[in-house]
């Protein structure tokens, strides 16, 4: 009989104290500092010019320029923040929080709202020659 209810002493001390785990969804999450995150994108500032396309690691980013449209696969990114050290416009970044699991592995679709122009160069100025 000893052996059957030896875990009563533990159910007791467990049903009369504090829980152990946290209280989640009903406090915010606080992310250690060293955490990383996930990858997010200011699609507007984006020239698509693919630089995080061809240093991500894992491919789980592809870019159509003529289309305007940044893609990642989440399920695939190791969130190891290159792509976002490599964009030259610094429209990638990490920001902490991780996204929410899915039951299917899905792609996120980033569109511009216009296609990108790139600037115009500046017109030089005519060059003076002195006539005699």
């Amino acid at each position: 009989m000893a052996k059957i209810m030896n875990f009563t002493g533990t159910m007791l001390r467990n049903l009369f104290s504090k829980p152990v785990t946290k209280n989640y969804p009903a406090e915010p999450a606080v992310y250690p500092e060293r955490s990383r995150g996930h990858v997010e994108i200011d699609i507007e500032n984006c020239i698509t010019c693919g630089i995080c396309k061809m240093s991500c690691p894992s491919g789980a980013i592809q870019v159509d320029k003529a289309a305007g449209t940044w893609t990642i696969n989440r399920f695939d990114c190791v969130q190891c923040g290159y792509c976002a050290v490599k964009c030259p416009k610094k429209c990638l970044s990490i920001v902490p929080g991780y996204q929410e699991p899915m039951g299917l592995k899905t792609e996120d679709v980033y569109t511009r709202s216009e296609p990108y122009k790139p600037p115009k160069p500046a017109a030089k100025p005519p060059i003076k020659t002195e006539t005699n």
